[in-house]
């Protein structure tokens, strides 16, 4: 009997183990069962809907880098201050190249991170892609994973609970804390997104353009830390040099 339950319980840590390592994979398929029990398109549905318009618009821009479609990664970095989502794509053995950039048509907020729900703010910082909304009243979307880890620690330091959520890069062009890029915009990156794999992705959101302007205006109403968090977000500028 002993036996027995400790092979139930190691097998029960196992699948602990494996759901928390693939915790991203399992949720984009619960959310794919869900939105068919539904009704609603699914991602794949959305990537077969746009996909081919989405190829053909960017095959130059890809011919001009040299980098094969689907790219093996994608870093898209947004920048505040001057309001524009650049799209970086590398090989697997390259480094990242500038494939374009994108205009950010709104956005909320000033330059300083996203602080509690509500402060209008689009965050800055270091993000994944959570998973990808088929069925986004602002067309189709992007969700990042903020709050993300340094996001929850600096919160803790300073007692803040309500962080807020739900941001996201989507289409059309009224945003609050998020990034609004119109419905063909965003239908290239939710395509791009998808045939990457979202593991295979990373998002960049800086105040401004660090790479020519380094300084840091710190103002009075910011916390300390943002400091500390513009120094990661410089270092990770330092790999996307622009010509």
């Amino acid at each position: 009997m002993k036996i027995r339950r400790f092979y139930i319980l190691l097998v029960l840590l196992l699948l602990t183990a494996v759901a928390f390592v693939g915790r991203r994979w399992v949720r984009r398929y619960v959310v794919a069962g869900i939105q068919i029990m539904k009704g609603q398109k699914t991602v794949s549905q959305r990537v077969d809907e746009y996909g081919q318009t989405v190829r053909e618009r960017l095959k130059e821009d890809f011919e001009r880098v040299g980098v094969d479609y689907p790219p093996d990664r994608v870093t898209l970095i947004g920048l505040k201050r001057e309001k524009l989502l650049e799209v970086w794509v590398a090989d697997d053995d390259e480094g990242f190249l500038l494939l374009k950039s994108y205009p950010i048509l709104r956005s909320s907020g000033r330059s300083g991170p996203k602080l509690k729900e509500g402060d209008y703010q689009v965050p800055e910082g270091i993000y994944q892609i959570e998973w990808l909304n088929p069925n986004s009243k602002f067309h189709l979307s992007l969700r990042l994973n903020y709050p993300n880890a340094f996001d929850r620690k600096m919160a803790k330091q300073e007692g803040r609970t309500d962080l807020g959520g739900d941001i996201m890069i989507h289409g059309g062009r009224v945003s609050v804390g998020c990034l609004a890029m119109g419905d063909l915009a965003v239908e290239d990156l939710f395509v791009l997104a998808a045939e990457t794999g979202l593991d295979n992705m990373k998002v960049i959101l800086s105040p401004w353009d660090f790479r020519i302007d380094d300084s840091v205006d710190q103002k009075e109403d910011l916390p300390d830390w943002v400091d500390e968090l513009y120094e990661q977000i410089k270092m990770e500028l330092r790999r996307f040099a622009r010509d």
